[in-house]
């Protein structure tokens, strides 16, 4: 008789990574495996729809104690509101004594922690020792991590990509496409673009910047248009699978500038679409990019040096489809949805053992 999960996800159909990763879950060796009960906790919408979503959640998963008795539960978690989200679910967990992997997704909760009052610190670090294991998305992130007071294991589960092989060729685009993909805002880097694309367009002006995401849209178009290039640029707003897929198979370059991040999916899913990766190296990156090999890395906020290692990738076509390959050789060799089945698969048998 297979062992019963619940897990704790945002709606399949919410932005971000997290509704990403776990939306790769259906349907895999993961729910041959184990019988999952997939508890949607968040939604996109009006406060007062998130509010009612996460209500539903207590409700659903305190029957699912009651009535189910699950064996284990997972919950993905980030931090800010998520993580105060998460918590009655840890605390349900733990009276009903069935153990929790607590899933965690962001890259400001170190930062978080350490700010924090020592009320919010004694809350985090509660939430953490009522946990079996922590799983984070790097190394890096475990090492940031251990300025939470806490004894409980911390296990690093990297992000996943899919393959996509037969999109990786030679484009022969006459506008060079550069690809976002995420939020809009300060954090991922986007009021850096603006001055960078200025500098690219003064040497080669084949280029059209695509930012798919939603956030401080039109803060980001006013920029662009005071700086007289808005007619680079194409704004298509959160777009869903398919059209992202559309996207990806058409870009010559992924960039993202992000000064914070824990392991984006965005970078992953790119280097599975074979595409160049211009990025920064913070949180999880360095794992994913090589400097020089699948793409560069940039210090945050170095606009210089983003314009001249895009000008690179966009005026040499040899190199772009080189490093797209290595990309997409790198997605398969170390990040396959296989892989990371089989980490997640591999804790659940240690959680359940113990």
């Amino acid at each position: 008789m297979k062992k019963k999960v619940c897990m704790i996800v945002p709606s399949f159909s919410a932005k971000g990574g997290i509704a990403t990763v776990v939306s790769g879950y259906r349907g895999t060796e993961l729910e041959k495996q184990y019988d999952i009960k997939y508890i949607e906790s968040y939604c996109d919408g009006s406060k007062v729809k998130k509010i009612c979503k996460a209500i539903e959640a207590y409700f659903s998963f305190l029957k699912e104690m009651i009535i189910n008795k699950p064996d284990l539960v997972h919950i993905h978690s980030s931090f800010g509101g998520s993580f105060y989200r998460k918590l009655p679910f840890v605390y349900i967990a733990n009276i009903f004594n069935v153990p929790v992997i607590n899933h965690i997704h962001g890259s400001e909760i170190a930062n978080l922690y350490i700010n924090a009052s020592k009320q919010k610190k004694r809350l985090v670090e509660n939430c953490f020792d009522r946990c079996e294991y922590l799983v984070v998305l790097s190394e890096e992130w475990k090492k940031n991590l251990q300025v939470v007071k806490t004894n409980t294991s911390k296990i690093v589960i990297e992000n996943y990509s899919t393959i996509h092989k037969e999109c990786l060729k030679r484009k022969n685009h006459q506008d060079k496409i550069i690809l976002f993909l995420g939020f809009i805002t300060e954090l991922k880097g986007v009021f850096d673009i603006p001055d960078i694309a200025k500098k690219i367009i003064e040497h080669n002006s084949n280029v059209k910047f695509v930012l798919a995401g939603s956030g401080e849209i039109e803060k980001l178009q006013a920029i662009i248009e005071k700086k007289g290039i808005s007619q680079y640029f194409s704004f298509p707003g959160w777009i869903k699978k398919e059209e992202k897929e559309k996207l990806l198979q058409e870009a010559d370059i992924f960039f993202l500038p992000s000064y914070t991040e824990g392991m984006p999916m965005s970078i992953l899913e790119a280097m599975g679409y074979g595409l160049p990766i211009v990025t920064t190296n913070v949180g999880g990156i360095p794992q994913l990019v090589e400097n020089g090999k699948n793409g560069y890395m940039i210090d945050p906020g170095k606009i210089d040096d983003f314009a001249k290692v895009i000008l690179e990738l966009i005026g040499n076509d040899e190199l772009s489809y080189c490093m797209g390959k290595e990309s997409i050789e790198k997605a398969y060799e170390k990040y396959s949805l296989e892989k990371h089945l089989e980490k997640v698969c591999k804790l659940y048998e240690k959680v359940l053992e113990e």
